[in-house]
């Protein structure tokens, strides 16, 4: 085993990557190793509506980085629980002596259409997605704060962004996500600190539910297994590179070879009266303003219609 060298990309830093046994979370660890970055691999090996399936992949993907010649060391502690995910922190502290990059990769599903979701199904999504990375960032802010630097990454989703069918908890989750990673970016921008979200999109266990029972449906699974996991770490690791020290608050999307830049909410049009508004001139005036301009109900699916790149 050697050690990473220090002048690659990421050389001397240390990376803690939740969900990273499998799928996007195995390929950002894979990637952020490959630049030289030492990396604690954190997963639970559960299923993905989080039952436990007995498997350590968390293992497996050690043991690839340390193939390779880089260094990395397993966790598996919960990142739903607060003091589950100090310990993960304490992990990296422990194995490396410090702390530079958290990806808050973590995720499950339990997908039902609204009026059938119940309330686990609701609680268990947040816990993991929103709560986790909450867990994960807040236990690592002293750490970063204490040393002027630290690079936080977000996995956020179309789904939150957009829309999507039978996603309401994690839509939630993951729209969240994304006010929490720019609040961290404003609050923690004076101690050095960046916090980015990303949508990945990738063929993976948490989208190969996707129904295909009509040609359209069929078509869309067709385009999605053609995106590759492995294709989301490189903009991970260039996110978390020193070159990238001026880019905070913002929200990416991934997609094979596409690199997106989103949009965030700003007003789009204003109605105003010097009498004051009455519920009865906002539905004859503002509505009708507005309606050329509203949003339609779009999934996910209705905005990237092409095939990826």
């Amino acid at each position: 085993m050697q050690n990473p060298d220090r002048g690659s990309l990421l050389g001397g830093k240390v990376a803690i990557v939740t969900g990273a046994g499998r799928g996007i979370g195995r390929g950002i660890a894979l990637s952020l190793a490959a630049a030289g970055a030492r990396v604690v691999v954190n997963d639970l090996g559960v299923a993905l509506d989080g039952g436990q399936t007995g498997e350590s992949p968390a293992a497996a993907v050690v043991k690839e980085i340390e193939a390779l010649g880089g260094l990395a060391v397993q966790d598996t502690h919960s990142v739903a629980d607060f003091d589950a995910a100090h310990a993960i922190v304490a992990t990296a502290r422990q194995a490396f002596g410090r702390l530079d990059i958290v990806v808050n990769n973590a995720g499950n599903l339990r997908d039902a259409i609204f009026h059938r979701m119940d309330e686990a199904d609701f609680d268990a999504v947040i816990a993991v997605h929103l709560k986790g990375s909450f867990n994960v960032s807040r236990a690592a802010a002293p750490v970063f704060k204490n040393q002027n630097s630290g690079v936080y990454v977000h996995m956020t989703s179309t789904s939150g962004l957009i829309g999507n069918f039978g996603q309401a908890n994690y839509a939630a989750a993951k729209l969240g996500i994304v006010g929490l990673s720019k609040s961290i970016a404003i609050d923690m921008q004076k101690f050095g600190v960046r916090s980015n979200a990303i949508a990945p999109f990738a063929w993976t266990r948490m989208v190969g539910s996707i129904p295909d029972e009509t040609p359209e449906q069929k078509r869309r699974v067709e385009g999605l297994k053609k995106l590759v996991p492995e294709k989301v770490g490189p903009f991970v690791a260039a996110l978390c590179a020193d070159g990238a020290s001026h880019v905070s608050g913002q929200i990416f999307g991934v997609r094979n070879n596409e690199i997106f830049l989103f949009s965030q909410p700003r007003p789009l049009r204003t109605a105003h009266t010097a009498e004051g508004w009455t519920p009865e001139a906002i539905v004859e005036r503002v509505f009708p303003q507005f309606a050329g301009d509203f949003y339609p109900l779009h999934r996910s699916g209705d905005i990237f219609t092409w095939d990826p790149v």
